[in-house]
This record gives C-alpha cells, structure tokens and sequence, in this order.
C-alpha cells in the first residue's frame, strides 16, 4: 500500500546533497508521494528543481513564521508564486512564540493573515506551524475566514481542545515522528480522536526522524515508522492507515495529481477529490 509523506524538505540539506538517492530509498519503502514544504521564498527554485526530478514530488508556497522580511508585497507575490507547476498549498506559514521578543508578534500576525487571505484568493489550502501560539492561531484563522480553504495542521503537538477547535475549522491533522517518542503519550491519546477522514502522516525530513532512527537526519522513507505507531495507537492495520492517509492528501490537496505509483485502491486518481 502506497504511503504518502505530506510534509517534508527535499530541499534542504543533506537531503538536497544526496537527492537521488533519497527520492529511490523512498520510493523503494513504499512511498508514492511527497509535498515538498517552503519556509521562504527563495525556496521556490530549489522545490521547482526537486519536482523536475521527479513528478512524485509536489510543492507549496509560503514563508515560516521565524523567517524575517518586509511584508509589503508578500500577499501578491504568494499569489503570483502559488501558480507555478505543482504548487499545491500556501505555507507553511503561521506563529511561532517559542523565541519571541519585542514587535515579532506583530510582523508574525501579520503575515499569517497575508498567508490566509492569499490562499482564499488562489483557492488553495493552508499549511499551518503553530508553537507556543495556539489561542492567537485559532483567533486568526477564525478571524481571517481560513475554514473556506481548509488546510492542514503540520506536525501536531497540541492538546485534544485544539485539535477539535481545528478540526472545526475545516483542517485536517498531521503527525510526525514525534508521536514515537517515549515521552509523547499525550500526543498518542490525541491521534486516537482525530477523525478517518482528517489524519495525515508526515516525516519533516530532515527533523524529528522517528524512532527507531531518532538522533540521525530524518528522510521520506522512515513515514512507514509513523503510520505504524498510527496504526498501533488506533487499532488498525498499517495498510489501512497508509490508504486513508493517502486518500485524505488527495482530497485535501485538490491541485494533485497522482502518478501511476498511487495504487487503485487508495481510492484515488486523477479527477479525483
């Protein structure tokens, strides 16, 4: 069963120094698909020469809440920017307040707000980050009317609240190799709630390699070690988490197309959605 890895960064180092062989050791434990995630602008070449590689490999658009830079123009160039080939979501953007000082507040606000209402004008969804934040990033995508395009939550770390105030909001959820860590039991209890049609798996490669391969540079291949500990937490089979994971990126992410690596019974394929 094909496995879809919904958040990673192909273009940073290493992974961008071994490219080829980190697209064949995915693809060869069962990866179909990857979004291939941008913290900047200037990510955009570097994500547009991955997806030249290989046509498994889609993109976004955006910049993280901790990357500094003039908001003036930010929402038309999200905009202009978000119609490249294969770019299929806006982010990740969002808050992050686990280092902040003095007017970042203002300067992070604002720009998620650029983020939200640029992917209302484009229709496409969000990829949020959220640390430290989680009343202030509910407050603005309320505020900003984000449930129109929906998103995701990307390596979810919140309590259960959260997670069905976003829930509500029309976003699906996201877990990383951090729901196999020892001390992540809270972050279990949550995954068992989040509904079939709203679960996604992800690696953020090159962070948070999941156990067993904590402590070396995480990778697209190691995803299979996330939808298993899913698969235990739930009850379910890994296979069964690899399909309706797979189905929901498909879903979510409407401007993907699957590859002939997508197998027919994920349930989907081109059109559909």
């Amino acid at each position: 069963m094909p496995l879809v890895d919904s958040h990673c960064h192909l273009h940073f180092e290493p992974l961008r120094d071994d490219i080829e062989a980190v697209l064949t050791r995915a693809h060869e434990h069962g990866v179909s698909h990857m979004l291939c995630v941008s913290v900047s602008l200037s990510d955009i070449g570097p994500i547009q020469d991955v997806m030249r590689r290989d046509a498994s490999v889609f993109g976004s658009v955006g910049v993280h809440p901790n990357e500094a830079g003039s908001t003036d123009s930010l929402f038309d160039d999200l905009v202009r920017l978000s119609a490249h080939d294969r770019i299929i979501a806006l982010g990740e953007t969002g808050l992050d307040y686990y280092r902040l000082e003095g007017p970042d507040t203002t300067r992070q606000q604002t720009q998620f707000r650029q983020h939200i209402a640029a992917a209302r004008q484009v229709a496409k969804p969000l990829i949020i980050h959220t640390r430290e934040a989680a009343a202030d990033t509910l407050r603005i995508l309320r505020e900003e009317g984000a449930s129109d395009v929906g998103g995701v939550l990307h390596c979810f770390t919140e309590s259960a609240d959260f997670a069905r105030e976003v829930l509500d909001l029309n976003f699906s959820i996201s877990f990383s190799g951090i729901i196999t860590f020892k001390n992540a039991q809270a972050l279990r209890d949550v995954a068992r709630l989040v509904p079939e049609d709203r679960l996604l798996i992800e690696t953020d490669a090159p962070y948070l390699a999941p156990v067993p391969h904590r402590g070396r540079s995480n990778e697209p291949s190691y995803v299979s070690h996330i939808a298993q500990c899913l698969a235990d937490v739930r009850g379910e089979s890994s296979e069964r988490i690899a399909e309706i994971t797979a189905r929901n990126f498909f879903r979510l992410f409407k401007d993907a197309r699957p590859t002939a690596t997508a197998l027919p019974s994920t349930g989907v394929g081109p059109g559909s959605g």
